[in-house]
C-alpha cells in the first residue's frame, strides 16, 4: 500500500471571533500540524504547507495542508503553472 504525501487539518471558527482568538487557532493548527508529521515519520521541514479559508454561514472553515513527496512536487508544478498563465 503506497504512504500517503499529503495530511489536512480542518477547525471551525466563528466569523466574528475576534482576530487574536484566530491567530492562537491557526498557530495550534500549525503545531499539531508538526507534531502530526513527526508521527507518521515525515520531516516537518521537507513539506510545504498551504491555508484554506471557506465560509459557511457564520462560521470560516481553516483547513491547513502538509504536501511532501510526490503531492509536494505536484503541487509546485501546478501552482507554477497557474503563474505562468496569469
Amino acid at each position: 500500500m503506497a504512504r500517503p504525501t499529503q495530511a489536512h487539518m480542518s477547525r471551525t471558527i466563528g466569523k466574528n471571533k475576534p482576530d487574536a482568538f484566530k491567530d492562537l487557532t491557526k498557530r495550534q493548527v500549525e503545531y499539531y500540524m508538526g507534531a502530526k508529521l513527526i508521527e507518521v515519520g515525515v520531516n516537518p521541514n521537507s513539506a510545504i504547507y498551504r491555508w484554506s479559508l471557506e465560509t459557511k454561514g457564520n462560521n470560516e472553515i481553516w483547513t491547513y495542508s502538509a504536501y511532501w513527496g510526490d503531492s509536494k512536487e505536484q503541487l509546485l508544478k501546478q501552482e507554477q503553472s497557474s503563474a505562468d498563465n496569469a
